[in-house]
């Protein structure tokens, strides 16, 4: 089986995390913040807070901006749940904006009329959380001019896009909005095995996530509500959680950091020759915004229905009976049964279903060989021919 995505693990990682079992700290020692540090000057920020998980960078990013009850958080359908379920998280209501057809990502024009509608409705979102899909940008400058007229807060979620770039510059650097998250799961552009990360350049929203990540205790006495008692002493100031990264995730993080830049570059050429090798097929690859250099987490394409006999699953499970670890990202997140349940419904957003009905995300992993890669443009092309 070739998967859709895979982890590369070299014996300079195995070498950091056998380190870190020899030494004094498995957890809250050194490394999570050396991770933390070459993060956030790769990319440009000058705050980073490892965690256990994006998701949990999601939530505490949600905390930190003061999401809560009677607020609204409104984000993209076509994204894994977590990047709406944050939300729910805080008590706050979610809502969802249709994507653009050719990037899939959040579209600043559903956005504005979205926008014009809840403003005269006296219901606008407290945050907004724009996701790069695949690694690619999403329209930042435009959302974040939309954010300036009408207030609201801007999360990017970039768990697929460490490593990319938008107008330039490395996305993670917070240009267009308060905070930023990364993933590190093993499918992802590097790995932590588990872990996420928040960026930020606002110190207060760092310190407000650094005491959420940890069961809101602090031993800083400028944090207390009184003199300490002694070098033992520590206070709970705010209810958080236990979502700190271990030592061995971040160790594990450091060496794989080493090698990001690499890791990009090879999954743009193997990006490139996909687009050469499917250019005949029945299939629509993606489109990139010329001011986005995508990470390129993922390879999604699209079938063309009406040039193809057999349908969207037909497709889908020839794929996988030959040998393709296919997958799909993702099911709108409106159509799943919980989010149903508070009346979101199919024909809602028209774009994202549309997506759904045509998507397939092809293998691509950074030591993919051509070989392989032959592999899965040779079955698509039996399949759908």
């Amino acid at each position: 089986m070739i998967p859709y995505g895979r982890q590369d693990i070299t014996q300079a990682d195995i070498d950091a995390v056998v380190g870190v079992l020899q030494s004094d700290f498995l957890t809250q020692g050194p490394m999570a913040p050396r991770f933390e540090q070459s993060v956030a000057q790769h990319v440009g920020a000058r705050h980073a807070l490892a965690v256990n998980s994006a998701t949990s960078a999601l939530h505490i990013a949600c905390l930190a901006l003061g999401l809560g009850p009677g607020d609204r958080l409104w984000t993209t359908p076509v994204s894994f749940v977590a990047s709406a379920n944050c939300g729910l998280y805080c008590g706050a209501e979610v809502d969802f904006v249709d994507i653009d057809p050719r990037t899939y990502n959040l579209c600043p024009q559903a956005l504005e009329r979205k926008l014009e509608q809840a403003e005269r409705e006296g219901k606008l979102p407290k945050v907004v959380v724009p996701v790069h899909l695949s690694g690619q940008s999403c329209d930042m400058q435009a959302i974040h001019a939309l954010a300036q007229r009408y207030g609201f807060k801007i999360i990017e979620d970039a768990s697929h896009a460490i490593g990319g770039k938008y107008q330039g510059q490395f996305i993670g650097n917070c240009r267009y909005s308060e905070i930023t998250v990364f993933s590190f799961h093993p499918v992802k552009i590097i790995t932590t095995a588990e872990g996420g990360m928040a960026l930020t350049n606002d110190a207060e929203l760092a310190n407000r996530m650094a005491l959420l990540r940890s069961h809101g205790i602090t031993r800083d006495p400028e944090q207390m509500t009184h003199e300490t008692d002694g070098p033992w002493y520590y206070q709970q100031v705010d209810l958080g959680f236990n979502y700190r990264m271990t030592e061995l995730q971040a160790a594990l993080g450091v060496t794989q950091m080493a090698r990001l830049d690499q890791y990009v570059e090879r999954r743009h050429q193997l990006a490139k020759r996909y687009n050469y090798l499917l250019g005949e097929l029945p299939v629509t690859t993606p489109w990139q915004h010329p001011d986005s250099y995508s990470g390129l987490h993922l390879y999604v394409i699209r079938l063309q229905l009406n040039r193809i006999v057999k349908s969207h699953r037909q497709v889908f499970e020839s794929l996988r009976e030959q040998g393709l670890g296919v997958n799909l990202h993702y099911i709108p997140v409106h159509t799943q049964p919980y989010y149903q349940r508070m009346g979101f419904k199919e024909g809602d957003y028209p774009q994202a279903e549309s997506y759904y009905r045509e998507a397939i995300s092809l293998p691509m992993f950074q030591t993919m060989t051509e070989e392989q890669q032959n592999r899965v443009v040779s079955v698509l092309q039996e399949v759908v021919s």
